[in-house]
């Protein structure tokens, strides 16, 4: 397998992305659970704040799960492509990748945001680990991908030694197609010399 890290990081932020949405479902104790793992810690003295702002909002909640859920989505989606690509258009790949890690940086600074307007401490922290993973993620399978370009496009020796082996089996059949079949072909003669 040629991409097997591009495989493994999609596959990896797609389950992290679909647990935290799986666990931002369960009301206030999912929002904490889910920035507990994402890094903060739950014993912040603000918290309190946060528990009453999501019971009074809780399409909030819903909105976060479902962008979560639709970043995991794209991460499942870069995970199929990354195994099941097509060579000749890798532009397809890279437009999927590249939208995946847009919206997951999208919500985690969303999350940021908001995290900042409840007054949780700490958020911008784990944010930015979480961002700086997401971004070296990103480059590792761009590096992954132009070496397995590079190494997919000839070099100009091998393209003059085809050459040279297409032309030699093109021979016999030029020497039919002129009617010249007792004669060899020697380098030194052309095919209008008669």
């Amino acid at each position: 397998m040629r991409h097997m890290l591009s495989s493994f990081l999609a596959l990896h932020w797609a389950v992290v992305f679909a647990l935290l949405a799986f666990i931002c479902i369960d009301g206030n104790r999912g929002v904490a659970a889910a920035l507990a793992v994402l890094g903060v810690a739950v014993q912040n003295t603000r918290f309190d704040g946060l528990e009453n702002a999501v019971v009074v909002a809780p399409p909030a909640l819903a909105l976060l799960a479902v962008a979560l859920l639709v970043v995991a989505v794209l991460f499942c989606w870069a995970f199929v492509e990354a195994l099941f690509r097509d060579p000749t258009n890798p532009e397809a790949t890279d437009s999927v990748v590249r939208v995946a890690f847009i919206s997951a940086s999208g919500v985690l600074s969303l999350i940021v945001v908001g995290g900042a307007a409840q007054g949780i401490n700490g958020l911008f922290m784990a944010a930015a680990v979480q961002l700086a993973a997401l971004l070296a993620s990103y480059v590792a399978m761009l590096a992954e991908r132009r070496s397995a370009l590079a190494a997919a496009v000839p070099g100009t020796g091998e393209i003059s030694a085809a050459a040279h082996v297409m032309a030699k089996a093109a021979a016999p059949a030029l020497s039919r197609i002129s009617g010249r079949l007792d004669r060899k072909l020697r380098p030194d003669t052309y095919l209008g010399d008669r």
